[in-house]
């Protein structure tokens, strides 16, 4: 089969799978953003300058307990990922008990240090006015009682998804936003609780949504359990080790956002600090988009990279800087038409100096979220890839050293426009960069896009060494077993193995196409690929068709009619070894031939 036309139907199997998990995610990378906003616009309505600017306080520390997470959560991910490719389910378990249990107990040590911090009022550096502190403070103690199920409940949704339970998440985010707005309007509007209320709403907001998520757990239906198996420290290293390089941009964002904090309040005032806090909350929801995108991309280039499937990781890639960026130029024009709209969610005055620093900061922010979308995509790449030199590095630019050296040179001059300006120079920064270090290694401009990403040529089997082939319909099935056949003779492999070969492809392929592109009225394909290795030959079979275990067939014997299910009971006799797994609602079924 032509090899562009294989790669086209595979980028097609990974482009269907990418846009229907990417809403799930959407809306789980959404949640703090809808309480954010949520908290912002109560507090810009009904209590006031000094309330904006103490949750804008509180952004930073969000997004320190945001990396501290997304350290597990990036580390778990991807092994759990690699060890779903590389069909190990036991080890899969084990990964997800050690982050359910090492993620808990971080957040409960988090919780007190929290609360203590804001009961003895040990927050007073952080800005100068007595009122905004004390206002502070209390909402960073409601903040507290909710930081466990926060914590624990964005590394359950992340589970849900690589067991398709992603409605289950949607379901909790539904009854979240209603918690969150039904209580904040009780505690605030009606109680006068103030910023402890807003906090409080939201904390009781993420205890409900964590309960949802943990139902399915209990119901025993889970794929995956927490079990209290004997933890491998060294597990737990490689989550840190391979989590830290994609959590450093939170780390890092959490350094820039005191700067930011900073250079605001002694060049702008609290005005400045309420106009960024407004934009900033409003189009975090919008920032979902892109960092849900980066989620998915994450999952499935870990699958990817544990199959040492070069062309899916590619087509991954290309998905996530071709179709997901010409869906956020989109979006980003449409926020820039709506800057006024959105500013007067938040202040209806336009005499009111916030009123036009707000209105600026939605006509400009927008710009970086297409070169944040980039960013991203490099950033996983290289976290799953290993490629420790191009994440750290990119991480420490995006995240701390060029917006902050930006900041101090931009906004003594241009106030407030000296952040944006500063935050969209550094997004320029962070797409040119990686394409320079790439050259760098390769020693010259990469002309193809496994020189771009700098996939090492012992990746995967090499090309002469497997087969790849794409099935649409039965016709195709038919020639199936005569190229596998050729092939496996062609590595000098003896008559019966290569017959074999050819013969179990065409069986296990074949009852795909009869029976899982008949169940629906979509369109489907069979991504089949034969490789040679140390002697063996491994067939893969990956499907997008309904999830379907082929040895629940084999096992079914009809004592009136021995020929029913005889073909796939004939592989799984003479296989040396098969396994299935349906992995994020793909089939993938690998044998291996004696």
């Amino acid at each position: 089969m032509n090899k562009a036309l294989k790669a086209s139907s595979n980028d097609k199997i990974i482009s269907k799978l990418f846009f229907r998990l990417l809403p799930v995610q959407i809306l789980l990378v959404g949640i703090p953003s809808l309480n954010g906003i949520i908290s912002s616009l109560f507090a810009s309505n009904m209590l006031g300058e000094d309330a904006m600017t103490a949750i804008g306080m509180y952004a930073p520390i969000v997004q320190f307990i945001t990396a501290i997470s997304n350290v597990f959560l990036g580390g778990s991910q991807i092994l759990c990922g690699k060890y779903m490719g590389g069909n190990q389910v036991e080890r899969t378990q084990e990964i997800f008990s050690l982050n359910i249990t090492a993620v808990s107990i971080t957040a409960v040590i988090a919780s007190v240090l929290m609360a203590a911090a804001g009961a003895f009022q040990m927050t007073g550096f952080m800005n100068p006015d007595p009122g905004v502190i004390a206002m502070f403070n209390r909402y960073l103690i409601g903040c507290a009682i909710g930081l466990l199920p926060m914590m624990l409940g964005s590394q359950l949704s992340a589970f849900l998804s690589l067991e398709l339970e992603g409605s289950r998440s949607t379901i909790a985010t539904a009854l979240f936003v209603v918690t969150n707005l039904v209580l904040t309007w009780l505690f605030v509007g009606v109680l006068h609780m103030q910023a402890f209320g807003l906090a409080l709403a939201a904390s009781i907001g993420y205890w409900v949504y964590l309960t949802v998520e943990l139902l399915y757990y209990f119901s025993g239906k889970s794929l995956l359990k927490l079990k209290m198996v004997k933890f491998r420290m060294p597990d737990l290293s490689d989550i840190i080790l391979i989590g830290f390089p994609g959590a450093t941009t939170a780390l890092y964002l959490t350094i820039r956002r005191f700067v930011l904090n900073g250079m605001i309040t002694r060049y702008v005032g609290n005005a400045g600090m309420s106009a960024f806090t407004a934009s900033d909350t409003l189009l975090a929801i919008f920032w979902a988009v892109p960092l849900g995108m980066a989620n998915v991309c994450r999952m499935l280039m870990s699958v990817s990279y544990g199959e040492e499937d070069r062309q899916s990781l590619k087509d991954v890639f290309k998905t996530m800087v071709g179709r997901c960026l010409l869906i956020q130029l989109a979006m980003m024009v449409v926020l820039i038409l709506l800057a006024v709209p959105f500013t007067r969610f938040f202040i209806r005055d336009i005499s009111d100096p916030v009123y036009q620093m707000t209105a600026t900061a939605f006509r400009l922010m927008p710009l970086t979220m297409p070169l944040g979308l980039v960013c991203q995509a490099w950033l996983n790449y290289g976290q799953v890839s290993r490629k420790q030199v191009l994440t750290h590095s990119l991480a420490l630019i995006d995240g701390m050293l060029c917006p902050c050296l930006a900041m101090l040179a931009l906004v003594p001059a241009f106030g407030m426009n000296g952040i944006y300006y500063a935050l969209i120079l550094n997004g320029i920064v962070t797409v040119v960069y990686p394409m320079i270090y790439s050259a760098v290694v390769n020693r010259g401009i990469p002309k193809t896009l496994d020189r771009l990403l700098m996939i090492p040529d012992s990746f995967g089997a090499p090309e002469e060494d497997r087969l790849d082939i794409s099935l649409h319909s039965d016709a195709e099935v038919v020639n199936i077993a005569e190229q596998v056949q050729r092939f496996c003779e062609e590595k000098g492999l003896e008559e019966r193995k290569a017959y074999l070969s050819g013969l179990f492809l065409e069986e296990m392929a074949g009852n795909i196409v009869d029976h899982g592109f008949t169940k629906d009225k979509k369109e489907h394909s069979v991504d089949v690929r034969v490789v040679y290795k140390d002697g063996d030959v491994i067939l893969r079979l990956k499907d997008d068709c309904i999830p379907f275990d082929p040895k629940q067939r084999a096992d079914i014997a009809d004592p009136d009619d021995i020929t029913k299910n005889f073909g796939i009971r004939m592989v799984y006799s003479m296989a040396k070894d098969i396994t299935y797994q349906n992995i994020l609602g793909l089939n993938v079924l690998t044998i291996r031939i004696p």
